[in-house]
């Protein structure tokens, strides 16, 4: 399926906001996505590693996942994290959760398991099988700790039907321009890194999937709008402004950087779950001042 249009620009991987009990405020939540689209961001996307996903119960996961839809209301695509190192537990997610809203399901390589690129095709070809919605690819080793090479990318996008794009989170930009000169021309590929959307853009990404844009998707959506219009001086002003959050949002932990940003601008309480903690008290006074000053 070419996604390359329905997903262009930006993409925001939406946090899950926890009350002080830990559980899922749903309040919250509906007040985080009518923010992200009254400030006109593309795309929602679920259920991320932002979003917690690895500490959110399969119960939960369904309850959010339906919110989600409902309080979106087909405004902007939704769409959904579904991913693992089980390759058929993660079959199995495929086939139970509510999906049939979602433009497409997001899915990160597996971790820890460290597989050969050859499992790794493996991998996603099973799942692209399964999945009843097209499937983005996610390469993001430095959590993960295996990463994609372009050419098992390649590979996939021109063998495997049901894949659509991918997520290129490895911040090695050789790696992006290999897969952006030979990739098919419908197969989607968006930036991870909010850091280096500027640039990628410029090589021929089609946008981001954003963290920071929680926080700010007025300003990064114009921002990636502006680079997808070849405006890169105009683009590069409003990147300029935003430099200092994203060295703040990512210097601890994400989400825990993100959810400080938030929780001063009185979005969400400051929850997370263990093993994640909120940021230092030194850097919740920077994130303040950075906020105060902007």
């Amino acid at each position: 399926m070419d996604l390359s249009q329905t997903l262009r620009g930006t993409g925001v991987a939406i946090i899950t906001p926890f009350r002080s009990d830990k559980q899922v405020d749903f309040t919250a939540l509906g007040r985080m996505i009518d923010f992200i689209i009254a400030e006109k961001a593309e795309y929602i996307v679920t259920l991320g590693t932002t979003g917690e996903s690895p500490v959110v119960s399969k119960e939960e996961k369904v309850d959010i996942i339906r919110f989600t839809y409902d309080r979106v209301a087909f405004r902007v695509p939704v769409v959904v994290g579904v991913g693992g190192n089980d390759t058929n537990a993660v079959v199995k997610e495929l086939q139970s959760l509510p999906l049939e809203k979602a433009t497409a399901v997001l899915s990160a390589s597996p971790y820890y398991n460290k597989p050969s690129q050859e499992g790794l095709f493996q991998h996603y070809r099973v799942l692209a099988e399964s999945s009843s919605k097209p499937i983005l690819l996610y390469n993001v080793p430095g959590r993960t700790g295996r990463g994609l090479t372009a050419a098992t990318t390649l590979r996939i996008a021109r063998e495997v039907k049901n894949i659509a794009g991918i997520k290129e989170a490895s911040g090695d930009m050789q790696l992006c321009m290999e897969l952006l000169r030979d990739k098919p021309e419908d197969f989607l590929v968006v930036s991870g890194d909010d850091a280096l959307a500027l640039p990628q853009i410029a090589c021929g990404m089609s946008g981001v999937i954003s963290v920071v844009a929680n926080a700010f998707p007025g300003d990064f959506s114009n921002m990636v709008r502006l680079c997808l219009q070849q405006d890169f001086t105009e683009a590069k002003k409003i990147n300029d402004r935003l430099m200092p959050s994203y060295d703040l949002m990512f210097s601890e932990n994400n989400p825990a950087g993100i959810k400080a940003f938030l929780y001063e601008m009185g979005m969400i309480e400051n929850e997370m779950r263990l093993p994640l903690v909120p940021v230092s008290d030194a850097l919740q006074e920077e994130i303040k001042t950075y906020l105060r000053n902007r």
